[in-house]
């Protein structure tokens, strides 16, 4: 196994040795091929996704029927649908596959009972996702205001991992840009 949660958790604060075993026990390990769903949206999200390694797309269908993506997860990342996971309600995102990916799964079930177990775990999580939020929308406040050549450039220059991994149209529909005015930009910059 690539990562494990415990070790994720530990970069965060330090974990007594004798809790990881309850950790581990409580997660899945589990594979995706590119393009598969993790989770798929209508439903509730009920699990917790930690990349270990590859990259998930949070993304909806439009009303035109239309793919937008609104994050991008990479390795070493907490991933899920953060508003369903937490308050039981009906998500309108997906997650997929981007490329092959390797998570470990954490059931919200699975989790309310390590709560239990380990209060100081709630907090911890807590704040890793609320600043996991604030990076997120760090991100995405950098291409406020910007024209479409440079949101292309600053998503380069920010998040070059996740640009050599992903179909340029997942980019484009990311960037809110149409394919074809990103093939112009990237035809321009070289």
């Amino acid at each position: 196994m690539t990562s494990t949660l415990f070790t994720f958790l530990q970069q965060y604060r330090p974990i007594p040795a004798a809790d990881e075993a309850l950790i581990e026990a409580a997660t899945e390990h589990r594979f995706y091929k590119k393009g598969e769903v993790l989770f798929e949206a209508g439903k509730i999200c009920r699990e917790l996704f930690l990349v270990c390694s590859g990259i998930l797309r949070i993304m909806i269908i439009n009303e035109a029927g239309n793919e937008v993506t609104y994050f991008f997860v990479r390795e070493g990342r907490l991933c899920s649908i953060l508003n369903s996971f937490n308050n039981g309600t009906i998500a309108k995102e997906n997650i997929l596959a981007v490329n092959n990916v390797e998570v470990i799964v954490l059931k919200r079930a699975k989790l309310d009972q390590l709560f239990e177990k380990l209060p100081y775990l709630k907090t911890l999580i807590n704040q890793i996702t609320q600043q996991a939020l604030l990076d997120k929308i760090a991100v995405r406040n950098e291409y406020m205001g910007l024209d479409a050549a440079s949101r292309y450039k600053t998503f380069m220059a920010q998040q070059p991992e996740i640009a050599r991994e992903v179909p340029l149209s997942d980019i484009a529909s990311y960037l809110e840009i149409t394919p074809q005015s990103l093939s112009r930009i990237r035809k321009n910059i070289r």
